[in-house]
């Protein structure tokens, strides 16, 4: 695979789309209605009025049973807005300071690219105020700024997407191709393939020459990431419909995407089907060969190396370093050095990868002296070791709890001349964390800047995790200002391990803090249950009601794409705390949301509305159950037995 090959691969294999669901559909709805692109994201998704996933806000609950009131049941919209929540703002100059943050009056002093990343982060829920603010922040809007500000972003989609429609507006700016090719990357992680077929067609009306086949491959291999096999080869056939016309080098990356996103079955009878269209070649043997050796069918990719054979194709180092994969994933390294022997022999000598994949499974099995003779016998043949080699047997001392060699081996890394990067010093520092070494990971990370290697966001968030666990919270805060002053920004994982530890460690004005900065952030369009489940029990437990309340309100007023799990998660928090009336509250609100509860939460509800005597409310919520459980034809006798016995096996689990 050549370079651009690799460049192009970028996102075929990988597993972190972002489910961002709805968050475009309606632009693309009202794309088609009007024909244009950016006037179907102003006036739906760009409308201040509506959520920022362009979906109109769910009416909330009168709480009213025909005219007649429910009763006293208890709300807390709004009575977190005084004590709680002058000491969240404060709470927010105090870890301004902390993390280095300038004052007003030296903004303008920041690099443009988080000025504007900034701005984004403020406004982003509100789109007038958020135009003002860009258009206020005196940034020279140019194409290299936008392309930065957008991989500034992360995982934060809908701030990019904001970001680029207000872009595409401004007088004398027009989009490039790295800035429209980095938007489509960004819609595709989070699968929002109509926005980005809607984006295809803007591009074909007002600048059709930046449509490239490399933007069809980048497609491709989103489509074939999330399990999209059909819609993958329908690309093949749309891209004539905006003047590219695929050839072998875009049949060649579909086959590739196929294969290595597990659809390789798909893939091996679409090479059949288009042999006449697109003639065999020696990359499309090797895409199916690497398909069947990831899946472990060594029967199918001896037989495809039969077939490429009988085509008049000679294996190459590639082919070769793939069948010896495949020996590696079933552990046969018998066969695998036999094959070693036989590339020496037919002229193809093994390179570092040929070797490495070798070491790389005696080092998952364990076997170290083995993989470390097989290391010996790699220099003897005057094959030199490349950083992967090294990062692999580093790995494996490390989880063989060897950290004394893998420092031996770091040393011998460095002597040879070869520079390890962030992925060898990660391995050593999860030994260390492992065995809760909190100094030798500090150690660790000054040494990694010595030699010019920077932490990255793993590094930094096995830190703060370990920080957090053994209660050295500033250290925790000191590695979460690293990853911002090293230009990463923080992801979802970062903002959760962070707050895990704050609460574990009883800081719970600082857990909210950072949990609203991370909904302020938009990277809540998908609520991450364990984080919302473990901070407002913690909180309930602590008999901080308001201050819970007061997070579920900033979840919802952000337009999170709240749905009955995230609802559940609340209510049972509520009722499991003894706040059964404000439980029954917020079950109310998220029927009247559209959501019908789970069978075991309306049988929890019905028992503890049972104990405190409130018919009232049970009539109330059963009469709403009914209705709904009516409207989707299912039996309501069955949905309240069903609940009844799911909560009799919880309570015989518990027992037992």
């Amino acid at each position: 695979m050549t370079s651009q090959e690799e460049e192009e691969d970028d996102g075929g294999g990988d597993d972190d789309d972002v489910d961002g669901r709805d968050l475009f559909d309606e632009t693309s709805k009202r794309y088609k209605q009007n024909g244009n692109f950016r006037n179907a994201s102003e006036t739906k998704f760009m409308n201040a009025d509506l959520d920022h996933y362009g979906n109109e806000l769910p009416p909330s609950s009168s709480r009213r049973l025909g005219n007649q009131p429910i009763g006293n049941l208890p709300s807390t919209t709004g009575t977190y807005s005084g004590r709680a929540n002058y000491i969240l703002q404060d709470f927010s100059l105090k870890t301004d300071k902390r993390r280095g943050t300038l004052k007003q009056n030296q903004e303008s002093n920041l690099p443009e690219v988080e000025r504007v990343y900034r701005v984004l982060c403020k406004f982003h829920t509100h789109i007038p105020k958020l135009e003002l603010a860009l258009h206020d922040s005196g940034v020279f809007l140019k194409q290299s700024l936008v392309e930065k500000v957008l991989k500034r972003c992360g995982d934060a989609g809908n701030l990019a997407f904001r970001f680029f429609i207000w872009a595409s507006k401004q007088p004398g700016y027009s989009h490039s191709f790295d800035t429209y090719k980095l938007m489509i990357k960004i819609l595709g992680k989070m699968r929002q393939f109509d926005t980005v077929w809607a984006l295809l067609e803007e591009m074909k009306k007002e600048n059709p020459y930046l449509i490239t086949p490399e933007t069809f491959i980048m497609l491709m291999r989103r489509f074939a990431s999330a399990r999209m096999v059909r819609k993958a080869i329908e690309v093949l056939d749309e891209m004539p419909k905006f003047g590219c016309e695929p050839d072998d080098h875009t049949f060649g990356c579909l086959l590739d995407a196929l294969c290595k996103n597990g659809h390789v079955k798909e893939a091996a009878s679409l090479f059949e089907d288009m042999k006449l269209r697109f003639p065999p070649n020696l990359k499309y043997y090797t895409c199916l060969l690497n398909g069947w050796c990831k899946d472990g069918k060594l029967m199918e990719a001896k037989f495809i190396l039969i077939q490429m054979r009988e085509a008049g194709f000679t294996p190459d180092i590639v082919v070769y370093n793939t069948l010896l994969s495949g020996y590696a994933v079933l552990g046969k390294i018998e066969d695998g050095l036999d094959l070693l022997r036989e590339m020496r022999s037919k002229g193809c000598p093994p390179n570092a990868a040929s070797y490495t994949v070798l070491i790389q499974s005696l080092c998952s099995q364990g076997k170290m002296e083995a993989a470390m003779r097989l290391f010996t016998d790699m220099s003897r043949n005057e094959c030199v070791a490349d950083v992967v080699t090294y990062t692999t047997l580093i790995s494996g001392f490390c989880k063989a709890a060897k950290v004394d060699n893998a420092y031996e081996l770091l040393q011998n890394m460095v002597e040879h001349g070869c520079h390890p990067n962030q992925s060898t010093y990660f391995h050593i520092l999860v030994a260390h964390e492992k065995k809760e070494e909190l100094e030798e990971c500090l150690e660790l990370v000054s040494k990694m800047k010595r030699t010019g290697c920077l932490p990255d966001l793993n590094i930094c968030n096995t830190v703060i995790r370990l920080a957090c666990k053994l209660g050295q919270v500033e250290e925790a805060l000191s590695a979460w200002n690293e990853i911002e002053e090293t230009g990463f920004s923080p992801g979802i994982e970062s903002f959760t391990i962070l707050i895990h530890g704050l609460l574990n460690h009883g800081s719970l004005i600082e857990a909210c803090g950072y949990f609203k900065e991370m909904v302020q952030r938009g990277l809540m369009s998908v609520p991450q249950y364990g984080t919302l489940k473990e901070l407002m029990n913690t909180l309930l437990r602590a008999e901080k009601l308001e201050m819970a309340s007061e997070m579920w309100e900033v979840i919802k007023n952000s337009g999170a794409n709240l749905n009955v799990f995230s609802h559940t998660i609340w209510v049972h928090a509520l009722f499991e705390h003894g706040h059964v009336k404000e439980a029954c509250s917020r079950c109310i609100e998220m029927l009247d949301s559209g959501f019908m509860p789970q069978p075991d939460t309306y049988a929890k509800l019905m028992r503890g509305l049972r104990k405190l005597f409130n018919r009232e409310i049970a009539y109330v919520i059963t009469t709403k159950v009914r209705q709904m459980a009516a409207d989707r034809n299912i039996s309501f006798k069955s949905y309240a037995r069903r609940g009844e016995r799911i909560m009799i096996d919880k309570q015989k689990a518990k027992k037992e």
